[in-house]
């Protein structure tokens, strides 16, 4: 509409000023001046009006002033345009013929979208002017004449036929939202579906990371604090693996029906659970979140699991472990709050097991120094900057050393000596693990060589070595390669270990066991069903965790456990070995409980390969024949 006015305006002026001098002005300027007054109003207030929305009804109501409008136009510039005709010569006149053909050809344009108004205009101006020439003009204004009316009719058509296709677009457009409707429905529900866990009924992966991307920016937003909390079950692998899996996703259900029933009585905050994966489980908290709300939330959570749970015809006995992460106090969006609260996770299940932990300054400190561990360990030269250490293994019986246990060393030229509790869960978590492993597998049977033919070599194993596919054939490789018997070789795993993935582990014992070598569960008893280990795997030995031994000779309890851990090696025939002796006291509480072999600082403390040749030489220990 502005640009159907902008026409009017310029054409009507440029008409106006050829006869301005042949014309009486009322007629030459005073008349056109007032039309074109007319058009720049309109055209001002059509600027103004088409930035602003306007209701069905509003809109049809300026369509039919349009109308009314666009046919006094045409009707006062035709007549304006008929009377100037006379006062000029061939140009001038020609200058009217050409005003009006080309007005009215472009105004069929402009309102193309409004064909009443169109055909109103095209009719009212050009049937005028066609008759007036072909009754006062000579043969080229008759030519002109018959060849605009012409003109004319081949616009109408194509407006004619452009209206048709609109009006059939429109009415397609209804069928296709009718379409779209049914589809959006269809929609929601499959986002319903692919958003919810079908094991559980709760919200899965893809929606806690959806929520979380909301409530984070909500926070952020209006300057309230959430938080982002994970939880994982302690002791549910082994229930997979013991009463299958059938029994395993029956207890994940009641496990999301007990989280689900103390989030929602957790006070003043609003706390959803959702379903990560496996025995993983996730918490988008909103809310009033002073100190200590997360802790109580925690704590709550935490004792859902304490009650047993139901597990193919018996009942398992389960916790959890929970890691948080406040906001505005860690992390700068809801991906790096879940990746704090997964680390403070992963801290609880290391040092807290069934508890709760808020993700910390310390924690972030640590993630800091274990980044730098993390860039040192990948630039590292493996095979000379790693080393290590050698703990005898004493017969509680004879006194005598019958092997050492490897213990891993890391002399960085930029960190440092570095101890294995530091840069192994940095190996593990960066996949580094499988390298560091060979490297000092490699290295602790070269230097086991040089030892008396009868000395065993007790060596480590990580999850990642046991349970993946490639892992334990290159364990095999280097054993045949080194030349050493393999009944000397005895690998340790941890029940930790184990838990990751029962079958793989189970595969991968079996084949160092085909191969000749022992295989030792170490740190037993801190585990979740260490009995269904001892049942199902071709073991050697059982460790004894230092944690019973250290107040062995005070506490009647934990001489209970030594002693019923010991019987239980001698009921399946292991090889008991108690870990962490340290004092005489200690050594002496052991007198009587049937252990096989133990090892500790109160023996040696450990030693590098050098060091042996002469702590063999001068071995003679008899406070150890005293004390057994």
């Amino acid at each position: 509409m502005p640009t159907l006015y902008f026409i009017l305006t310029v054409s009507t002026l440029s008409v106006s000023y050829t006869f301005s001098s042949r014309a009486p002005l009322w007629l030459s300027v005073y008349l056109p001046m007032a039309m074109c007054l007319v058009c720049v109003g309109r055209f001002l207030w059509w600027i103004r009006a088409g930035k602003t929305p306007v209701s069905d009804d509003v809109a049809l109501l300026h369509l039919k002033h349009t109308n009314v409008l666009a046919s006094l136009l045409s009707a006062g510039l035709t007549c304006w345009g008929l009377n100037l005709y006379g006062y000029g010569d061939d140009p001038a006149q020609g200058h009217v013929i050409f005003y009006m053909a080309l007005t009215v050809i472009g105004c069929i344009f402009c309102l193309m979208h409004l064909r009443s108004a169109a055909i109103a205009v095209t009719l009212i101006v050009i049937v005028p002017y066609i008759v007036f020439l072909m009754a006062e003009g000579g043969p080229t204004e008759r030519a002109i004449a018959i060849n605009l009316g012409l003109v004319c009719m081949a616009m109408i058509s194509v407006l004619l036929t452009h209206y048709r296709d609109f009006k059939e677009l429109i009415a397609s457009r209804r069928d296709l939202t009718a379409k779209q409707v049914e589809t959006q429905a269809l929609s929601n529900e499959n986002f319903r579906i692919a958003n919810l866990d079908a094991l559980t009924g709760l919200p899965n992966r893809r929606r806690f990371f959806h929520d979380a991307d909301a409530a984070f920016a909500a926070a952020e937003a209006n300057g309230r604090a959430m938080a982002i909390g994970v939880i994982d079950l302690d002791g549910f692998k082994p229930v997979n693996d013991t009463f299958g899996h059938a029994a395993g996703d029956r207890v994940l259900v009641e496990a999301a029906e007990r989280f689900q029933s103390a989030v929602v009585e957790a006070g003043p905050v609003a706390a959803t659970v959702y379903r990560l994966g496996g025995d993983e489980f996730g918490l988008v908290v909103q809310g009033d979140l002073a100190e200590g709300v997360l802790e109580d939330l925690g704590r709550r959570l935490t004792g859902t699991t304490a009650r047993p749970f139901a597990a193919g015809g018996a009942y398992a006995q389960m916790a959890c472990s929970i890691g948080f992460a406040l906001w505005p106090q860690s992390g700068a969006n809801a991906e790096s709050l879940f990746e704090c609260a997964d680390y403070a996770l992963y801290h609880a299940k290391r040092h807290l097991r069934g508890q709760t932990v808020l993700f910390s300054a310390e924690h972030q400190a640590e993630i800091l120094n274990q980044s730098v561990v993390e860039r040192s360990l990948q630039a590292a030269d493996l095979g000379t900057e790693l080393s290590l250490v050698y703990q005898p293994m004493i017969d509680l019986r004879s006194g005598a050393t019958v092997g050492f246990e490897a213990l891993a060393r890391w002399d960085s030229p930029v960190l440092g000596r570095m101890a294995p509790g530091v840069f192994i869960p940095v190996a593990e978590r960066t996949g580094l693990i499988g390298t560091v492993t060979r490297a000092l597998l490699e290295k602790a049977l070269r230097e086991a060589r040089t030892w008396p033919e009868a000395l065993a070599l007790s060596f480590n194993l990580s999850a990642h070595d046991i349970c993946a596919a490639e892992g334990v054939v290159r364990l095999i490789a280097i054993v045949n390669a080194s030349g050493i018997d393999p009944r000397r070789i005895d690998f340790e795993i941890t029940e930790t270990a184990m838990a990751a993935d029962f079958e793989r582990a189970r595969q991968s014992v079996i084949a160092l066991k085909a191969l000749g070598c022992q295989v030792s569960l170490d740190d037993f008893g801190t585990g979740y069903s260490s009995l269904s280990y001892v049942h199902r795997l071709p073991l050697d030995r059982i460790k004894v965790d230092r944690s019973f031994v250290a107040d062995l000779d005070s506490n009647p309890a934990s001489r209970k456990i030594v002693k019923s851990l010991t019987s239980l090696c001698l009921d399946f025939g292991l090889t008991s070995v108690i870990e962490g002796v340290e004092t005489e006291a200690q050594l002496g509480a052991l007198s009587g409980l049937n252990g096989d072999l133990a090892q500790g600082y109160l023996f040696a403390r450990p030693m590098p390969a050098g060091d042996i040749p002469g702590y063999l030489a001068g071995e003679a220990l008899p406070r150890v024949a005293h004390g057994a």
